[in-house]
């Protein structure tokens, strides 16, 4: 772990392998001090974020055909900070009663603090024409008194940051690269969820890599060897989530369309049944082999759609990231050192 350290492109062979990452140096302040240093390393792990410099700079963009949401949040001291429960808001009353866009939600951090939040997909017509620092102010303004969300009460400024949603960056795999979490668009297009996904890719990454550092020393693996079974990481993610993220894809469309979202509010709220299945819908909170009836029909739902890709597009023009079989082959070798961009 090295503090000061900024990353800022990730390093490449002439056939586009990826070879390491260059940071820039900072001082103490944060600020950049016009010095760089670069890192070697066989594999390099993207685990920047939604900015993601890492893939920015080998030209792995974000894609238009992925849903993409928009968070702000702060804190308040409350006496609901203690709460047993987080609290989804489905809509958003403001001070006069009317319906603002987006959901939110509201939950006790134990520290005297009561997190509140809320967010808005692109499938909304609203979607980059408000100011959703405001949204939140109004939605606040409206909640009774005694929960103690008011601007008195406000602890640090009010945040924002983009929710890039059901792999709307791909390929998830390029020869020397590995994205996690968010710089993969890792994010559930169902609630903005992205914590859970960002740890468990993390996860399969490492695994991923330990198994093949140990392949590759006790079989002699090749160069080539390593990068196929490295790739497989891109395969294991695609089938962890991809059909979860579809029908996300699905849901997110869907809830962009106000007369939609009061209809289904309105036929699904009274019945406890209905929501306690849909609530483990959308947080995917299903067991795959738990034989309950929520986890079958979850079962069932994502066995009818197909995975959501996260390869590749096929009409992408050619940059640094895309590296043919025949040039990977050409390599030979490999071991487990990792270099981790800046999370």
């Amino acid at each position: 772990m090295l503090e000061r350290h900024s990353v800022t492109e990730a390093l490449h062979a002439d056939d586009g392998r990826v070879t390491g990452v260059r940071a820039a140096l900072l001082d103490e302040s944060g600020r950049k001090t016009g010095g760089t240093r670069d890192f070697a390393a066989d594999v390099v792990l993207a685990a920047d974020g939604n900015s993601t410099r890492t893939a920015v700079s080998l030209g792995i963009r974000k894609r238009d055909d992925r849903p993409l949401g928009v968070a702000v949040r702060t804190y308040f001291t409350s006496p609901r900070h203690d709460d047993d429960w987080m609290e989804g808001w489905l809509e958003l009353p403001g001070r006069d009663g009317k319906l603002l866009p987006g959901y939110g939600w509201v939950f006790g951090v134990g520290d005297g603090t009561s997190n509140v939040g809320l967010g808005i997909l692109n499938s909304s017509k609203e979607f980059g024409k408000l100011d959703y620092k405001q949204v939140l102010r109004e939605w606040t303004a409206g909640m009774p008194s005694e929960w103690g969300f008011t601007p008195e009460n406000q602890v640090g400024e009010i945040r924002g940051a983009a929710l890039p949603m059901g792999f709307n960056r791909t390929p998830h795999y390029s020869p020397g690269l590995l994205l996690l979490g968010d710089a993969g668009g890792m994010v559930s297009p169902f609630n903005g969820e992205g914590i859970s996904y960002a740890m468990e890719s993390a996860r399969f990454a490492a695994e991923f890599i330990i198994d093949g550092a140990a392949r590759s020393a006790s079989a002699g693996w090749t160069r080539t060897d390593a990068d196929a079974h490295l790739s497989r990481y891109a395969d294991y993610v695609r089938d962890q989530w991809g059909s979860h993220f579809t029908l996300g894809r699905a849901f997110a469309a869907l809830i962009g369309k106000p007369a939609v979202m009061k209809l289904a509010l309105r036929t699904g709220m009274p019945i406890p049944v209905l929501m306690r299945f849909v609530v483990r819908l959308l947080a995917n909170l299903t067991d795959p082999a738990a034989k309950g009836f929520e986890d079958r029909v979850i079962r069932v739902l994502e066995s009818l759609v197909p995975a959501t890709s996260n390869q590749a597009l096929s009409n992408a023009p050619v940059s640094n990231q895309a590296v043919s079989d025949a040039d990977a082959s050409s390599h030979s070798g490999a071991n487990s050192a990792v270099s981790a961009t800046k999370s």
